[in-house]
């Protein structure tokens, strides 16, 4: 026999309640747009971010060559530490259960400061290995391992909301360039002259270098590198070398100022495909 409301007599009304639940802090506060602080101060001048970083006390005196980048980051970075968090970046690994990881190795092997990302954030964000996130995170806990990501701020630079919308590498149609990257810049700098005379290179071109040992391609790469880098500041420069010798890595590193990525040929072929 049932009541007005539809019960069984005697049946006691199930409610919710969260007051009872161990830890429970008040309703959380979402937000609506993780990418939205990042974009803002995305679109501030150098000045205005250099104001904002000395109004939340940011060391800048002891910061040489400061970007605008350097800046946001560091903005980010006071902001968080204020709320009790972290601010980090780290290039995604997602394991074969889901979940990633977000290394903060250079050369992405696992460490003890890597951070962990749920799947629920990958599937929202449509993430990638390789996508370089950064976000808010939480400190490690007495019975965790890893950071947790709590907030996705930007991926690949950009809002997170746009990564949705973005296409599959493989499935983009091929065309030809239709833009050259003019590589000179000095008058002392013959070789990407000649570059640009005899071999001119195109955004979305690929390219390849074939010498003997020793005749100069890691020179020539370098120089390269620089050229694009003195010339179009929208452009990022990423260098991968695989297989090379230790003292070229650093060589690399301290000649070009974009991102190197190395798996010297004393690591594990294992190694070697995980960079690559």
């Amino acid at each position: 026999m049932a009541n007005g409301e539809g019960r069984p007599h005697g049946a006691r009304r199930s409610r919710r309640s969260h007051r009872g639940r161990r830890g429970y802090r008040g309703p959380r506060q979402i937000q609506a747009d993780p990418g939205r602080e990042w974009m803002d101060l995305e679109a501030k001048t150098f000045e205005e971010l250099r104001s904002i970083a000395e109004e939340l006390k940011v060391d800048l005196a002891s910061k040489d060559d400061l970007t605008k980048d350097d800046l946001v980051n560091m903005v980010l970075q006071a902001r968080s530490e204020k709320d009790g968090s972290l601010f980090l970046e780290g290039i995604l690994e997602i394991e074969d259960e889901g979940y990633g990881f977000l290394r903060r190795d250079p050369h992405w092997f696992p460490g003890n400061e890597d951070v962990y990302v749920s799947q629920s954030q990958i599937r929202r964000f449509t993430l990638r290995t390789g996508d370089l996130v950064s976000g808010q995170v939480r400190p490690a806990g007495d019975g965790d391992r890893f950071h947790g990501l709590i907030r996705v701020m930007a991926v690949n630079g950009v809002d997170p909301e746009k990564t949705k919308e973005r296409p599959q590498f493989e499935r983009m149609t091929p065309i030809f360039p239709d833009e050259q990257l003019v590589l000179e810049h000095e008058g002392k700098e013959l070789t990407s002259r000649i570059v640009d005379i005899i071999a001119p290179i195109g955004r979305g071109q690929r390219g390849l270098v074939l010498s003997p040992p020793k005749a100069g391609k890691t020179e020539l790469m370098k120089r390269l590198a620089r050229s694009v880098l003195h010339n179009y500041s929208d452009v990022r420069v990423i260098v991968a070398l695989i297989g090379e010798r230790p003292e070229e890595v650093t060589d690399m590193i301290r000649s070009v100022d974009g991102e190197v990525y190395s798996s010297t040929f004393d690591e594990p072929v294992e190694d070697h495909c995980k960079v690559a």
